[in-house]
């Protein structure tokens, strides 16, 4: 009879905590900027990232004025003109108001008509998604200037790629903003551009390495096949804000190892540096990727932050990705350029004025603020 009772209870539990799921899933779709139809993926927030083109223009326009004197510093750094062009990216996807001028450092060096965008998958836990790579089914995604397409290459993947190493859900895709947050800026350089987004969950290193060993294989035999070359017909962006810091406004955990003073601001800036230049930066090694997720994870428990980048898994998956993709095509290494790095504190934000309803979705100040980090890859 306790058994039965247990297992009764056991049941009611789990019957109740999927209801609360299911709850939340709903309570996210219908509180969407812009609602899906049945083939165009809609805009989660229409606040933090434009959806007019009235709105991209007069963010590009004030993103010219802020940019100028870091992007001829990069060019000087690196010997840049013109014509390069990015293989890949770490960008960030926070308000615009905040880190407009960390977009406009990456996305004139994105040239190629192709791009696939690793994005984080913040509501992984609601969804209880992990180990597998989540794809969406639109054929297009809204956007400023009018809607973008989603390329074939996405079919193409799903077909070559093992039917266990991902799902294809578009409430999932739905409900992110880390992917959305680029399509304006890639719109707003390039009008045919056409995406393929992949979100990345909660996954331990050797399922990112497995995944990403796969995932690098179906690109290479797809590009192979088309003659495809890196940068100019296929590029990638790894969508990713860094520390997300300080003492309030975060729920019931917080992160704030040096304090919330000035001090301890600059030192968390010093030591993300540290990390983009040791890791995510120079020549781009297994290793390197590594340390770089060990640095944001737990090793033995991939849901355990230990530094609060929300890029904990895109990045690596996006790295491990592409340099192998890049060693199979080229037989070299890829290469990482430190753009800059910023904060919510430190950018100067956007004027609200012009803007036509664009603005900050959440506060900034020494108790909470979130860095950005402009990483290249060629």
């Amino acid at each position: 009879m306790k058994l039965i009772k247990l297992s009764l209870i056991t049941s009611l539990f789990m019957v109740s905590a999927l209801s609360a799921q299911v709850s939340e899933i709903d309570r996210l779709l219908s509180e969407l900027g812009i609602q899906p139809t049945a083939t165009e993926r809609g805009q989660m927030d229409i606040v933090g990232f434009a959806s007019t083109a009235k709105q991209m223009d007069g963010v590009l326009a004030q993103c010219r004025v802020l940019s100028p004197s870091a992007a001829a510093a990069i060019d000087s750094l690196y010997n840049f003109d013109e014509s390069s062009e990015f293989i890949a990216a770490v960008c960030p996807h926070d308000d615009y108001y905040y880190a407009g001028r960390l977009y406009s450092l990456i996305f004139p060096r994105i040239k190629a008509k192709r791009v696939v965008i690793f994005g984080v998958f913040h509501k992984a836990r609601i969804f209880d998604c992990q180990d597998k790579l989540v794809f969406d089914a639109y054929q297009t995604w809204h956007a400023p200037y009018g809607p973008v397409k989603v390329s074939t290459l996405r079919e193409e993947i799903l077909h070559k790629l093992p039917a266990e190493d991902y799902i294809v859900n578009n409430d999932m895709q739905m409900v992110e903003h880390s992917v959305e947050a680029m399509m304006p800026f890639l719109q707003a350089y390039n009008r045919e551009v056409e995406i393929v987004s992949i979100l990345v969950p909660y996954m331990n290193w050797d399922t990112v390495s497995k995944l990403a060993d796969e995932l690098s294989q179906v690109l290479f035999d797809i590009c192979r096949g088309r003659g495809w070359v890196l940068g100019k017909d296929l590029c990638f962006i790894f969508s990713a804000d860094a520390v997300h810091y300080g003492d309030s406004g975060w729920g019931t955990t917080y992160f704030a190892p040096y304090g919330c003073d000035v001090q301890g601001y600059e030192t968390m800036v010093r030591a993300e540096v540290d990390l983009i230049k040791n890791c995510l930066a120079g020549e781009i090694t297994q290793d390197k990727v590594r340390d770089f997720m060990f640095t944001c994870v737990d090793a033995d428990n991939p849901h355990q932050y230990r530094r609060t980048w929300c890029g904990r898994f895109s990045v690596p998956m996006g790295l491990l990705t592409v340099s192998r993709l890049l060693g199979k095509l080229e037989q070299r290494h890829l290469n990482g350029y430190f753009l800059d790095y910023g904060t919510s504190v430190s950018e100067a934000s956007l004027e609200e004025e012009g803007l036509e309803g664009l603005g900050p979705t959440a506060p900034n100040n020494l108790h909470h603020w979130v860095g950005y980090a402009a990483v290249g890859y060629r």
